[in-house]
């Protein structure tokens, strides 16, 4: 096998690795906030939740195979970890995007429900004249 074909296996196995990782860890922890977002409607978390680690699955894994060819030529074991570092650290820094951009929607998401729930405005006590 020649080194381009090891820093493909490589670089497949480890990023697929990754991606599963990182959504399993969001897929877990994220539920919690989801409920809260939700106003304690667990089916529809659980669904939400689904949804967006299928979604991230397929936006990730998508990625990652499309980023999977290389130009440069890789010789010996240095070519090998040279360019799949270059290419994990692309693949890292996207997960983490992912990662961030789900944050920014749950954060809206919570404000909102805890503006639907928050008791309306008190009226002036007093009036102030000039």
């Amino acid at each position: 096998m020649n080194a381009t074909i090891t820093t493909y296996a490589l670089y497949l196995i480890l990023a697929i690795t990754m991606t599963i990782w990182v959504a399993r860890t969001l897929h877990k922890n994220g539920r919690i906030f989801l409920v809260e977002c939700f106003q304690g409607n667990t089916e529809l978390a659980d669904s939400v939740n689904h949804l967006l680690v299928v979604g991230f699955y397929l936006i990730n894994i998508g990625f990652v195979s499309l980023y999977l060819k290389t130009r440069e030529t890789i010789d010996g074991a240095q070519g090998v970890f040279e360019v799949l570092s270059g290419k994990m650290g692309i693949v890292l820094l996207a997960l983490g995007v992912m990662h961030f951009f789900n944050l920014l929607i749950f954060a809206r998401l919570r404000k909102r429900g805890q503006l639907a729930t928050m008791p309306p405005p008190v009226p002036p006590m007093l009036k102030v004249e000039a």
